[in-house]
């Protein structure tokens, strides 16, 4: 699959990244399409490698917020290497319009999916960061493309990944879904109405070319479930405040761990945020590993900061006292125990 070593050049990059050299990053991975290295194989193995050792290195607390913003853009800047490469490659496939759905703000995977699929003969239209589903079904009914994908990387996007869903498949065009807010497998994409799933760019390259010419409209989901969803959203503020006040002596904790390196302020919002975004995930989607899931990355998000375990408990504790007027949510929360 490819003529260079991979694990040297993603080492490479990875050390780019950490100093925050574009020249150094945006050179190599010239150097290395240069020498007939696969575009794909190099967006995979050292641009996305590198980039998931950036989020580790968030999430174990050694970077802030505004540093793993600045590596991002350094393989933002490496990508755009990769596509000036792939655009070379004839158009020879379908069209195919590339977004993340709206409140994703994360554009590099879909970029990078992008690419990839240009690299292989597609004309891929990449819309970006957050795209309205409003939006969106005017672009397809002008664009009339192929095939449609969608990034969700965060679960608090999934309510909006399923109006991108509905705005295609209402105009009979199928969707890839993909990206770690889809969770491990393609039972969240489905149940929200996508043609099929992907967990990365090889596969989304297969995926693409096996998708139906025409789709028809995503079927509608669980009505009670659309409905708690759509309150727990409306009460989001709301709910955010009494978590936040009610979990204090998390607060205190973390206010005193000499290891942080980030915003107390960004961690606590964060944990708080995808706490209530998964319960919205399982509701929409059925599967409640969202909540789990969530469980466990706030207990090695805390651990890495010092904090005490036992606040993992006295946060699904509290989540389940505050979402007490919410039926199903309280039903999935005590499934989750």
């Amino acid at each position: 699959m490819s003529a260079f070593d991979t694990a040297e050049a993603a080492a490479r990059f990875g050390r780019a990244l950490v100093s925050v050299d574009t020249r150094s990053a945006t050179g190599l991975v010239g150097d290395l399409l240069a020498h007939g290295a696969d575009p794909v194989v190099v967006l995979v193995e050292v641009i996305a490698a590198g980039q998931r050792e950036v989020g580790m290195h968030w999430q174990r607390g050694e970077w802030t917020v505004a540093k793993e913003h600045a590596a991002t853009g350094v393989s933002a800047a490496a990508v755009a290497v990769v596509a000036a490469h792939a655009r070379r490659v004839p158009v020879s496939r379908g069209r195919v319009v590339v977004a993340c759905a709206e409140r994703e703000w994360h554009a590099l995977p879909a970029s990078l999916v992008g690419h990839a699929l240009r690299a292989h003969g597609w004309d891929v239209t990449l819309l970006g960061a957050s795209t309205p589903a409003a939006r969106l079904s005017q672009y397809l009914h002008d664009l009339g493309p192929d095939a449609t994908a969608v990034s969700c990387s965060v679960l608090g996007a999934l309510p909006t990944s399923r109006r991108f869903i509905e705005a295609a498949t209402a105009a009979g065009i199928p969707v890839l879904a993909g990206g770690s807010g889809f969770g491990p497998d393609d039972r969240r994409a489905l149940a929200l109405g996508a043609t099929a799933w992907a967990p990365g760019a090889y596969a989304a390259i297969d995926a693409i070319a096996a998708l139906p010419p025409v789709v028809p409209a995503a079927p509608p989901l669980p009505a009670a479930a659309v409905a708690e969803q759509a309150q727990l959203e409306q009460a989001h503020p709301r709910l955010l405040a009494r978590l936040r006040s009610g979990w204090s002596l998390a607060a205190g904790v973390l206010t005193g761990a000499p290891a942080v390196a980030d915003s107390l302020e960004s961690v606590v919002k964060d944990v708080l945020d995808q706490s209530l975004h998964a319960v919205w995930a399982a509701l929409l989607t059925g599967d409640p590993r969202p909540i789990g899931e969530t469980a466990a990355w706030v207990a090695e998000l805390l651990d890495a900061r010092g904090a005490d375990p036992r606040l993992v408990a006295e946060l699904r504790d509290l989540l389940a006292t505050v979402l007490v007027d919410f039926p199903l949510s309280s039903e999935l929360l005590a499934g989750a125990r």
